[in-house]
C-alpha cells in the first residue's frame, strides 16, 4: 500500500481528494492536515510514502512544506497540486525537491497515476505547465527585488515596505525601480502585477 498524507487548507476539497484516492486498491490515506505546521507537527507518526500538498496554504506555503517533510522523512515523495500553476512557482518546486506539479482540474485517476509515479521514484509535471515555465524563463528578478516587490503587491507604501523589508526608504525606492525596469512597469504596483503573473513573487 501507498501511504498518503494530504495537506489543504480547504477542507472540502481535501476530504473529496481523500475519498478518491480512497477508492483506489493500492492508496491509503494515513493523515490529513489543514495546514503546512499541522502536517509537520504529525509527520513522524503518519510516515507517509507521498504527501500531496496545496501550493496556497495558510502560514508556511506548499513548497516549503514539502522541503521540510524530505528533511524529516527522506524517503516521502511530495506532489503540488494548485490553482496557481504559475512558471515561477513549478521552477521553485522543482528546485525544492518536489517529484509532482499539476493543477486541480486534474482528474482522480490521473492523481492516483502520479501518486503511484512518484512512489516509484518519478517524476511529473503537468505538459501544459511544463510548456508555459519553458517559455517564460527564468526570473528576472535578484532575490532583495523579488522581496520588496511581494511587500508592495498588496499595495503598501515605500516606508511600510521598507519596514517589512528592514531597509531604509532610500534603499527600496532604489530595489522597487530596478525591478519595475527589469519587468517594463511603469510603477511598482504594475511590476508586482507582473512578477506574480509569472509567479517570481
Amino acid at each position: 500500500m501507498i501511504r498518503v498524507l494530504l495537506v489543504d487548507d480547504e477542507n472540502l476539497i481535501r476530504t473529496a481528494l481523500a475519498t478518491m484516492l480512497d477508492l483506489e486498491s493500492d492508496v491509503e490515506i494515513v493523515g490529513q492536515a489543514d495546514s503546512g505546521e499541522t502536517a509537520l507537527a504529525g509527520i513522524q507518526g503518519w510516515r507517509p510514502d507521498v504527501a500531496v500538498l496545496d501550493l496556497q496554504l495558510g502560514g508556511i506555503d506548499g513548497i516549503e512544506t514539502a522541503q521540510r517533510i524530505t528533511g524529516l522523512v527522506p524517503r516521502c515523495a511530495s506532489i503540488i497540486v494548485t490553482s496557481h500553476g504559475r512558471p515561477g512557482y513549478l521552477k521553485k518546486a522543482l528546485a525544492a525537491g518536489v517529484r509532482g506539479f499539476l493543477p486541480k482540474t486534474t482528474s482522480a485517476a490521473t492523481l492516483a497515476d502520479v501518486v503511484r509515479t512518484v512512489h516509484a521514484g518519478g517524476r511529473y509535471v503537468d505538459p501544459a505547465l511544463a510548456a508555459e515555465a519553458i517559455g517564460a524563463g527564468d526570473s528576472p528578478l535578484t532575490p532583495r527585488e523579488a522581496d520588496v516587490l511581494e511587500y508592495a503587491a498588496d499595495g503598501a507604501s515605500i516606508a511600510e515596505i521598507a519596514q517589512r523589508a528592514h531597509l531604509s526608504p532610500g534603499t527600496t525606492r532604489n530595489y522597487l525601480s530596478a525591478a519595475a525596469t527589469k519587468l517594463g512597469a511603469v510603477n511598482r504596483h504594475e511590476a508586482s502585477a507582473v512578477a506574480r503573473r509569472h509567479g517570481w513573487i
